[in-house]
């Protein structure tokens, strides 16, 4: 389930919100001009479906979405482990490329999440705000906003990802040590698991 935690950029130690409800995720993220909507999930799709599938697959979608928004570029970017030897060392150097912080200062940084999960951690106006993404998750970081991405010590995700400008990814990293003092992708999931088992349990 999608969730957002926000504490004060001094650190982790305050938790100042920490909600599931789409809802009220999409209201405390619209201050700092952050998108986050709800897309309909096709069950059909596998969740291990190739790039050409998922393209095929949602293709309404995202013609809809480059026509409103003038996107000049779409892609599908999918990790999952499986039986490649080679598989930890890819998915840590991809998490390494994303886990500092950065800004994009060309284009906005809009993912549609297909399957999967990640966590968008946005640092704007004194504070931090992790939102833990999953499937039917859409969400639209704006040019210049700082921001790190983090999908895990076992990276499994599948995202649509649009683009402004026909570069594609360019991030503009800030130097700022800041991504480290907070809980990653690994601890929050793992933290949201225990609840909700504990409250079955209940």
């Amino acid at each position: 389930m999608t969730l957002l935690t926000t504490w004060p950029e001094s650190g982790p130690e305050t938790v100042v919100r920490r909600t599931a409800d789409p809802a009220e995720i999409a209201a405390a993220l619209a201050p700092i001009g952050v998108r986050y909507e709800q897309w309909p999930v096709l069950e059909h799709v596998p969740f291990d479906a190739g790039i050409e599938e998922v393209s095929a697959a949602y293709r309404a979608d995202i013609d809809k979405l480059t026509a409103e928004e003038d996107f000049k570029m779409v892609d599908v970017v999918a990790l999952h482990p499986g039986d490649d030897p080679e598989f930890p060392a890819k998915a840590a150097a991809a998490r390494a490329k994303f886990l500092q912080e950065h800004t994009h200062d060309d284009d906005d940084e809009v993912r549609f999440f297909v399957a999967g999960s990640g966590i968008f951690y946005l640092h704007a106006q004194g504070e931090v705000h992790a939102v833990l993404c999953e499937k039917g998750d859409l969400l639209g970081v704006p040019r210049g906003t700082t921001h790190w991405f983090d999908m895990g010590t076992s990276p499994s995700f599948t995202a649509i990802r649009f683009f402004h400008e026909e570069d594609g990814w360019i991030g503009n990293f800030t130097g700022s040590p800041i991504a480290a003092r907070f809980p990653d992708f690994d601890t929050i999931t793992a933290a949201y698991a225990a609840e909700a088992e504990a409250e079955v349990a209940q």
